[in-house]
């Protein structure tokens, strides 16, 4: 395995909390782009992510113990000089250790408040740098998907009709077209329950030819997806369900984070991610608040199709996301 240079390897620290210059930054994803380094930096990526897993245990802010401040204001007074000076052998030793009690407690209170400051920093760079990393598995699961289309002359397409037509599908057809591997990792998001579990895997196409009418199947339609929703296409005028075309449109979402049961938008991030792979290949991402759907769904909801339902859009331009068991 080649020897990773000694400047890009000093800020792979850097590059997943998201604290590199732009320069830096660019730096590490050529070199992600090139074959002869890319092993030896995702080897090391993957240790260093482990190495900050536990910062996930700081996942909320910690609340100050209650009364902390009043605590050690009164400490302070109490071991404070006052009345009569004491005599060195009768009384120094108690005041020492008084104030060396004190000394620990007003240690332990700064501790506290650094941490109180510093976990919501370290759990936004946390936060950032798994969204950066899942924009980079969803450039090159768009790759994947171009990749199939100009062999293929179509992007992969659920059938019509049956039990295999389904969103996910298009992830078991890449693995057995070999555009994607089925271990790489790339549709699950970091941090999810998914990724925490470990051992995700695509099935291959037939695969899941082989578990329909078993009692696995449904399990295997939902999760073959993994965390990422795939367009449902649409559907002619006469009621027929079109093969998926690769029109590379720059406005045209092709993939993005699946939707929860409401359909309004995806619980993949508590911190209200979604990203949005479009025609053209280019990932988005957008922050939603609560009251903020908007900017989410904006002139065409993300995943209802214009009469409202999660199913094939009504036409060409009628983009749908589902999740990996929805059927157009």
């Amino acid at each position: 395995m080649p020897e990773i240079p000694s400047g890009i390897r000093d800020n792979l620290v850097g590059y997943l909390l998201n604290s590199l210059d732009e320069a830096e930054r660019a730096e590490i994803d050529a070199a992600l782009q090139q074959p002869a380094l890319a092993a030896a930096l995702e080897s090391d990526l993957t240790q260093l992510r482990r190495a900050l897993e536990p910062l996930r245990h700081d996942a909320e802010p910690i609340e100050p113990p209650a009364g902390l401040a009043d605590r050690t204001i009164a400490a302070a007074r109490q071991a404070a000089p006052s009345g009569p000076v004491l005599s060195p052998a009768a009384d120094s030793v108690p005041a020492i250790r008084q104030r060396a009690w004190v000394d620990r407690f007003m240690l332990a209170a700064a501790a506290v408040a650094a941490v109180v400051l510093v976990a919501p920093l370290l759990r936004e760079a946390l936060d950032d740098a798994r969204a950066l990393r899942a924009e980079r598995n969803l450039n090159q699961v768009g790759r994947a998907l171009h990749g199939y289309a100009d062999a293929k002359r179509l992007l992969p397409s659920p059938p019509a009709e049956g039990p295999l037509s389904r969103a996910g599908l298009y992830a078991p057809t890449l693995v057995s077209a070999h555009r994607l591997k089925s271990d790489a990792g790339l549709l699950v998001y970091p941090g999810s329950s998914a990724d925490a579990a470990g051992g995700a895997q695509i099935p291959t196409l037939e695969e899941v030819e082989a578990a329909v009418g078993t009692d696995r199947f449904q399990q295997v339609v939902e999760m073959m997806g993994g965390d990422y929703g795939y367009t449902l296409g649409h559907r002619a005028a006469d009621g027929m369900l079109q093969p998926i075309r690769d029109l590379r449109r720059g406005d045209h979402p092709l993939m993005a984070d699946a939707p929860d049961a409401s359909g309004e938008r995806s619980s993949n991030h508590p911190e209200g991610i979604h990203h949005i792979l479009y025609e053209d290949g280019r990932v988005e991402r957008i922050v939603v608040t609560e009251d903020g759907l908007d900017s989410l769904h904006r002139d065409d909801h993300l995943y209802r199709n214009h009469d409202g339902k999660i199913a094939a859009g009504k036409d060409v331009e009628d983009a749908v996301i589902g999740d990996s068991h929805h059927q157009p």
